[in-house]
């Protein structure tokens, strides 16, 4: 078999700014692309775009385009509501997003922020309501095993499944949901993925081919499970501690994934190559963007500010 990783895009990715749970360096992870011939990369760390300006600064003139996404953490139900969860459900599930255009990037900037605001319990939520409103100019994925399809997969609950496949379809219109295979080569993702194959042919929901990337290389893994010791505060001799199960999440190219999955998964490698020249967002440098504030008629803004300031 021969690589062809020009025919893939690795659109869920973990750096340093997935804090204490990613491992690559972004200048390192744009040329690893680069060195592969890759047209594009994603990262999409856990609830934040920390690492948006040095993806474009570092991109620049590299052939490999910069696509800005982040895994947001979804509430089950309201993103206000901080009780715990009821029934054995999660306190949220993950779902990733990813820029298309600049009402895109105002778009997830606005979700992430709302996530800290007014969804934080744990982690910075948001929920469907503001999904609904707040989606255009995005993709979405349907994440790892903790997004809320591959969660109800695999509880058995298909039905489940479906129902809430379609919801984000619904909300992520004009064919802009996917939902997200992984060559991550666990036991319970091999099952996972022919689970999300039988629903995408039912729904005729799109696949989309990912690896779920914590860390550059394979060798990595060692580093990467210490850094879960130091998230988790655990020792690495803990036989109970939060490990990750296969040393299969590194950036991989299409042969590698091709390898990993257990069954023909080509047309979701390929949707990868079709999601990136969707995403056509640039970050623009050197030009300052003040907000605008509207003055009431005979009042000046350093009016405005010392109202503000006797308010509070």
């Amino acid at each position: 078999m021969t690589d062809n990783s020009s025919s893939f895009v690795n659109l869920h990715v973990h750096t340093e700014f997935s804090l204490l749970d990613g491992a690559i360096t972004i200048k390192k992870l744009i040329n690893k692309a680069a060195g592969f011939n890759m047209p594009g990369v994603a990262v999409t760390d856990h609830g934040n775009m920390f690492g948006a300006v040095q993806l474009f600064t570092n991109s620049k003139n590299t052939g490999v385009k910069p696509i800005i996404g982040c895994e947001v953490y979804v509430a089950p139900g309201d993103r206000r509501d901080h009780a715990p969860s009821r029934d054995g459900q999660p306190n949220n599930y993950h779902l990733v997003l990813l820029v298309m255009n600049e009402k895109g990037y105002r778009n997830l900037s606005r979700l992430v922020t709302m996530g800290y605001l007014e969804g934080f319990y744990y982690k910075p939520r948001i929920d469907m309501e503001i999904l609904r409103e707040y989606n255009e100019g995005l993709i979405a994925l349907s994440a790892c095993l903790k997004g809320i399809v591959p969660y109800n997969i695999r509880k058995g609950r298909m039905d489940i499944a479906a129902q809430k496949a379609r919801e984000l379809e619904t909300i992520f219109d004009d064919n802009r949901f996917y939902l997200e295979v992984q060559s991550n080569g666990m036991p319970e993702q091999n099952q996972l993925n022919k689970k999300l194959r039988e629903l995408s042919s039912e729904l005729s929901i799109p696949l989309v081919g990912t690896n779920d990337c914590h860390y550059l290389n394979r060798e990595d893994s060692e580093a990467h499970d210490a850094l879960l010791c130091i998230q988790t505060g655990k020792i690495v001799d803990d036989p109970n501690r939060m490990r990750f199960s296969t040393d299969e999440f590194y950036f991989k190219t299409r042969e590698e994934m091709e390898k990993t999955f257990d069954g023909d998964y080509s047309d979701a490698l390929d949707n990868t190559v079709e999601i990136a020249k969707r995403c056509s967002y640039e970050m623009e440098f050197g030009k300052y963007k003040y907000p605008v504030y509207t003055t009431e008629e005979g009042k000046s803004l350093d009016d405005m500010v010392r109202e503000q300031a006797r308010k509070t």
